[in-house]
């Protein structure tokens, strides 16, 4: 062999003997994976790029920094139950049965999210993804009811909020009793780099309901004492960090380019907590319908499509993201809706991405106390009270009417200066609760003639 041919021989051959050696393992351009990442009553002010001056999340800020930062954004509801239930169904709560509460606290543990409803896990395994549960459940104790029939193929969660039970489940199988919840954020951490990790070569939809920062928020062994916020900050803190870990675990194999990862809360403040937490710069707390019960942190990344460094007002809410993240992934929507695939969300992508000129998909958005009661109405910079608000005292006498952008605490009444447009709101609000009631998908479980009947809203027509 001539020496020329011999030396380019040897220095491939070393290239490949010294190259990563996962390189040949990495995945190949494909689908997109979605990460949904969903902390447990993280107010609006509880992270740093959100404003707080005593918690820090530098892990979350750079996403944000990567991504779009929504400042307009809703839970699917005031508090656990409903919020996830409309988070994965892409509809308000009252739209899939539920009358206020929840699991364990007004909703019976056999009752729950119905196995007929058609979840966004569902819609994801059916176009060949590998789906996940991995965190907190909350939409049914029983196996008819459990995530593993509502399309999450692996599962690793608590049924209920970590104050109810103290069972950790991976699929049918007991794996703690007790467990021990300083751990379960690195738990489900831990969990979720396992998944991602072994379906690198495929498409996945990880659903990552963390129960952090929900009470009792107790510090890791190795954050205790690390923030200015006691035990409520550490365990931000730490969920942050271990953001970080699954970030860190998508670029170690090369999926950033091609994974949306969303992070939110599912509602506000606990009002046990709000001595640490905050909703600035609005006021109440979860289970109320004033802004700082579900006005809450949203933050989507996406590379190369949602521009960097964005930071929007978009009117926008959880229901929002199952028609969103279907569309960025290409799965389709059924073409003829019925109860049970019903979707009040709006698709945010052409805002998000900057592909047309059209910011306001949403036009108006129902908001509800966490009994069940629908409470207000929004549009723009307007926000409509359909019922008796015990925090608005004016509300006992009739609609109250808020101009957000100027009254982000909520405490003065506008609606004689703008009687137009709560009269419009009025129409609207009935209109949509007429709607969902005329079309509303029953609870799952039995028992169902004995499920409570909310209050309905004072200010509209009585439509029960």
């Amino acid at each position: 062999m001539a020496q020329p041919l011999r030396l380019l021989l040897i220095c491939l051959l070393l290239k490949l003997a010294f190259a990563n050696p996962s390189q040949a393992d990495q995945p190949k351009p494909g689908p997109l994976n979605v990460i949904l990442i969903m902390a447990d009553d993280l107010g609006y002010g509880d992270l740093s790029c959100y404003g707080s001056d005593s918690i820090r999340t530098p892990v979350l800020d750079q996403l944000a920094r990567q991504g779009v930062r929504l400042t307009n954004f809703y839970a699917g509801c005031t508090v656990c139950t409903p919020s996830r239930m409309a988070l994965l169904t892409g509809s308000y709560p009252a739209r899939v049965g539920w009358r206020g509460g929840v699991v364990g606290y007004g909703i019976k543990t056999f009752n729950g999210l119905a196995p007929e409803v058609t979840t966004l896990a569902e819609r994801f395994q059916t176009a060949g993804y590998k789906t996940a549960l991995i965190g907190k459940w909350h939409l049914g104790d029983s196996a008819e009811l459990s995530p593993q029939q509502q399309g999450f193929e692996t599962t690793f969660y608590l049924n209920k909020s970590n104050n109810q039970t103290k069972q950790l489940w991976q699929g049918n199988t007991l794996v703690a009793d007790p467990f021990d919840n300083r751990l379960l954020t690195e738990q489900f951490a831990d969990q979720a780099i396992r998944f991602i990790t072994q379906h690198r070569q495929q498409p996945f939809f990880l659903y990552l309901p963390l129960t952090a920062p929900h009470f009792p928020a107790q510090s890791h062994p190795q954050w205790k004492g690390k923030s200015k916020r006691d035990a409520y900050g550490d365990v931000v803190e730490e969920l942050d960090h271990r953001v970080g870990q699954l970030l860190e675990t998508l670029e170690r194999n090369a999926l950033s380019e091609r994974t949306i990862v969303v992070f939110l809360s599912d509602n506000g403040v606990e009002p046990g907590q709000k001595q640490w937490a905050s909703a600035k710069p609005y006021r109440g707390l979860k289970w109320s319908a004033l802004e700082g019960g579900n006005r809450v942190p949203c933050i989507i990344r996406w590379p190369g499509k949602i521009p960097p460094n964005q930071t929007s007002d978009l009117l926008s809410a959880a229901i929002d993201l199952f028609p969103t993240l279907a569309r960025a992934c290409d799965i389709e929507l059924p073409a003829n809706p019925n109860a049970s695939t019903r979707i009040d969300g709006v698709d945010l992508l052409p805002a998000l991405t900057k592909q047309d000129g059209k910011q306001t998909p949403r036009s108006w958005l129902l908001l509800w106390h966490g009994w069940g009661t629908l409470q207000a109405i929004r549009t723009g910079r307007w926000k409509l009270y359909v019922d008796e608000v015990k925090e608005i005292p004016q509300s006992n006498k009739g609609p109250v009417l808020i101009d957000l952008d100027n009254d982000p605490k909520e405490q003065t009444d506008v609606s004689k200066q703008h009687p137009e447009q709560v009269a419009a709101m009025l129409a609207e609000a009935q209109k949509q609760l007429a709607d969902i009631q005329a079309s509303e998908q029953t609870l799952g479980g039995r028992d169902l003639a004995k499920i409570r009947v909310p209050t309905p809203p004072k200010w509209l027509p009585s439509n029960h």
